[in-house]
């Protein structure tokens, strides 16, 4: 049963310059707000490894932040932002990042009324002969509502990956209200990114150096990685009054069958590194089930886990996904998700989160809402009682559920 709530009991008053504008001088500078039986106390970054149940298996989102706003203009002079979602031509991310000629992505662009399906040129105002040469350009395919599909197309022979690299910007959030500068393209990026793709960065774990990983291996805490593809969507508030009229954006995953063996196999407590992890994590329930009713898994819907309920365990769940894997000779499974976890969610994978301070009337403090169990309130009141600094830049907390 889809659960009735209202978003605007999830708000709360969060000052501006409590926002983290920048990154601290030092990746593991910041504090930790640690919530554990109904309790909150505070540390620094750099104790979480004594924090972790020993034998614990973490996982992190490997993803990588792409340069994937463009700037163009009209020849009439007008402005267009174009802000790259996710490929539509080719379909797949490392197909897409290879092609040397042209290619279509959906994107999000601003001022899209002001584009009369005219030709745009990438808006060049300091006369950068590397930018000149690849005469990059936009045409717009087809309006989608609040999206778009947009062809790209390039001299130079150049692969899409290094045309975003000369011609685009690292998309910080918005609430930041700045532009891009040269400490996010180093900043707003995990020290373990790996894949290209993502138009936000799995903020989590931005705060992981060498020395912070190093003390967690010697804790014998293992470790492995999913990879998701963060969406624009993480950007966004909800702006209906009940969450079950918010639509949420189907976000690519993958997931490799040592890991599928690794969940099946463990003993101790799984902690997941960012929200983005815990919703990846989450849906591998749901695509087991998939796998058990139909004979093959598929994308997880919003709603799913709301349904109906499920007698099926998590281990006959993943093993029917590892089964399905090994009897296809697959390593990994490439699939979406648009799940939503709200009040209300049993979790099915995840025991410890190690995540950011969120927005105000956002997904995912309604995520945090369900795995506290309503206590987000004590935790969030807690942190800005005490000087935490708040979003993607801000400081960290990890929670026991």
């Amino acid at each position: 049963m889809i659960p009735e709530i209202r978003i605007e009991d999830y708000n709360y008053s969060l000052p501006d310059e409590r926002i983290a504008k920048y990154p601290l001088p030092q990746r593991d500078g910041s504090k930790l707000l640690c919530y554990n039986a109904g309790e909150v106390s505070e540390y620094k970054f750099t104790d979480i490894a004594s924090l972790l149940p020993e034998g614990s298996l973490m996982v992190y989102n490997d993803t990588k932040v792409v340069p994937a706003r463009l700037h163009f203009q009209r020849s009439t002079g007008a402005h267009i932002e174009i802000f790259c979602l996710e490929p539509v031509q080719p379909e797949e991310y490392v197909t897409m990042f290879a092609v040397t000629d042209r290619c279509r992505w959906k994107c999000i662009v601003g001022n899209v009324k002001r584009w009369k399906n005219d030709t745009l040129s990438l808006y060049n105002p300091n006369d950068d002969k590397e930018v000149g040469d690849l005469a990059l350009k936009a045409d717009l395919i087809e309006r989608q509502g609040e999206t778009s599909i947009v062809e790209f197309s390039w001299d130079g022979g150049y692969p899409f990956s290094k045309v975003l690299e000369i011609c685009g910007s690292i998309p910080i959030p918005p609430y930041l209200n700045r532009s891009t500068e040269d400490v996010d393209l180093e900043r707003y990026q995990t020290l373990y990114a790996r894949f290209r793709g993502s138009v936000a960065a799995p903020t989590a774990g931005l705060h992981f150096t060498e020395n912070v990983l190093q003390s967690i291996r010697e804790r014998n805490i293992s470790t492995e990685t999913v990879c998701l593809h963060v969406g624009a969507g993480t950007f966004l508030p909800v702006k209906s009054s009940l969450v079950s009229e918010h639509t949420m954006h189907r976000e690519p995953f993958v997931v490799t069958l040592n890991l599928l063996e690794k969940l099946i196999a463990k003993e101790g407590k799984l902690v997941a590194v960012g929200t983005t992890s815990v919703r990846t994590l989450e849906s591998l329930y749901y695509v087991g089930v998939k796998c058990i009713e139909t004979g093959a898994p598929a994308d997880v819907d919003q709603w799913d886990p709301y349904s109906k309920e499920y007698d099926y365990t998590l281990i006959e769940a993943l093993s029917a996904l590892a089964e399905y894997l090994k009897a296809n000779n697959l390593k990994d499974i490439q699939l979406g998700t648009r799940i939503i976890i709200v009040p209300g969610y049993q979790f099915k994978v995840v025991d410890v989160l190690v995540t950011n301070f969120h927005q105000p009337q956002s997904t995912l403090l309604l995520l945090i809402s369900a795995f506290v169990k309503g206590d987000w309130h004590k935790i969030y009141d807690f942190a800005l009682a005490n000087d935490f600094r708040f979003l993607s830049y801000g400081d960290s907390s990890i929670l026991f559920r």
